[in-house]
């Protein structure tokens, strides 16, 4: 079902702090909106709803608000503090919560902030339930008796918990013992539980990106800006680099030659090289043409998912296939958790590395990257829907004149961004100077008709 939301973008709600739904008021009635669904889904039993939050300073603020609007709609908090975003999905299953919410704008800058939401199985709530969320925040806030007031209560050992879920995905029979690691914690919700995951395992770690002070999460640093690592690998002669993003969910890797590994090269180790049968994996419409030619070679269904790791974990379950992943390093392995998870997915990775002896560079080597461009044209509203993208005539028109161009040396891919006002405008094939010019002429087109 494609249902047209008011407030939901593809990973959540998410704007920049004081704006839209991103304001204390709108964040206490979006609670009370949560509670006030799950009451009139099932009114027969106590509800409770975990909170969990990255490092950014509004997180604060914004945690304080939800505990308000859930406890006024009759359902319990637990409050986990800061943790990753798979963290919060796993406890919200281990207490058997009704759901789980987190306080983060993924990768963005310390000024926006967002909203997501878990099912009781730890998943990313279903496009129905957050219309119906919809649906109760613009209707009247009406608080339950004082006597069916919620209650709140902290979880104060949720680290600890986490931490040793995360180490009991390792299957490898050798643990990390002799490997030097630089993990980039982002200044986010990683910070106190990375680091302790990989040298409890036996990895000698360096941590860089691991004094968060409200302001400085994934500021120069994290899974979306990988210079810092690279230059730690290189400076602390280690084997390798891994980064996390602000809340934890996504993963990237330098070799130990400072080379970026992302998440379709992850991919490709995982779904070449698990113990596991691999039928297929999943990728997006993003995914790299060298990830799809490279599964092909070895047999690998390779099946691409609209952006967001929601959709990619759709596909899998329809499929029941186990790995999928977004470039941008979402990556999930189902054989291990339910949700992306960027430090179980490093640990899967670094499996595979310590079973096979064989460095990151040379796992990744069965796999071609080819030149891809992106260019996102900023909007002054919000992005249109991909309907209307799909109905303009002279944007069509233009596509098919470039794809002609390419024939089967390259492919094109024109999306309006889920989180931000943008359209994206993605051109790649085999050679650099073949996809330049004509992505030129498409962000002339979509500037013209909607930029």
């Amino acid at each position: 079902m494609n249902l047209e939301k008011k407030y939901f973008g593809t990973d959540g709600i998410r704007a920049k702090v004081g704006e839209g739904l991103i304001r204390p008021d709108q964040i206490l009635k979006l609670g009370w909106a949560l509670g006030r669904v799950l009451q009139q889904t099932d009114d027969s039993e106590r509800h409770s709803v975990m909170i969990g939050k990255d490092t950014r300073v509004s997180g604060y603020m914004f945690e304080s608000a939800l505990e308000a609007g859930l406890i006024a709609s009759g359902v319990d908090v637990m409050l986990l503090g800061p943790m990753p975003t798979p963290a919060i999905a796993y406890l919200t299953q281990t207490f058997h919560a009704s759901a789980g919410i987190v306080i983060s704008a993924s990768h963005n800058p310390h000024h926006d902030n967002g909203i997501k939401f878990f099912n009781a199985d730890g998943q990313k709530i279903s496009d129905e339930m957050e219309q119906a969320i919809e649906d109760a925040f613009d209707q009247p806030l009406q608080m339950v008796s004082s006597d069916k007031l919620g209650r709140a209560r902290r979880i104060d050992d949720a680290p600890g918990r986490y931490i040793e879920f995360c180490k009991s995905t390792y299957r490898a029979p050798q643990k990390l013992d002799g490997l030097k690691l630089v993990l980039d914690c982002a200044n986010g919700a990683t910070y106190h539980i990375a680091p302790s995951v990989f040298r409890e395992l036996g990895a000698q770690v360096v941590s860089i990106g691991d004094q968060p002070d409200g302001i400085n999460i994934n500021q120069a640093c994290g899974a979306t800006d990988l210079a810092a690592l690279q230059a730690a690998v290189l400076e602390n002669k280690a084997d390798m680099g891994v980064a996390f993003d602000g809340d934890g969910d996504r993963v990237m890797m330098v070799d130990g030659a400072g080379q970026i590994v992302d998440g379709d090269e992850l991919l490709y180790i995982l779904a070449s090289y698990s113990e596991a049968e691999v039928p297929g994996v999943v990728g997006t419409v993003m995914s790299n043409l060298g990830l799809e030619r490279a599964l092909k070679d070895r047999g690998i269904d390779f099946f691409r998912a609209r952006v967001g790791d929601r959709y990619v974990m759709q596909a899998l379950t329809e499929k029941g296939w186990l790995f999928g992943a977004e470039g941008s390093g979402h990556v999930l392995c189902l054989n291990r958790i339910g949700t992306g998870d960027g430090i179980v997915a490093a640990l899967q990775v670094l499996g595979i590395l310590v079973q096979r002896e064989q460095p990151l560079a040379r796992l990744k080597a069965g796999m071609k990257k080819y030149p891809q461009l992106l260019e996102n044209i900023r909007l002054k509203e919000r992005s249109p829907s991909q309907a209307r993208l799909d109905a303009n005539e002279p944007l069509q028109a233009m596509m098919r004149s470039v794809q002609e161009v390419f024939g089967e040396r390259g492919r094109i891919l024109i999306r309006p961004s889920g989180t931000e006002p943008l359209i994206r405008v993605m051109v790649e094939g085999e050679e650099i100077d073949l996809i330049q010019p004509q992505l030129k002429r498409l962000v002339e087109v979509v500037q013209t008709e909607f930029g």
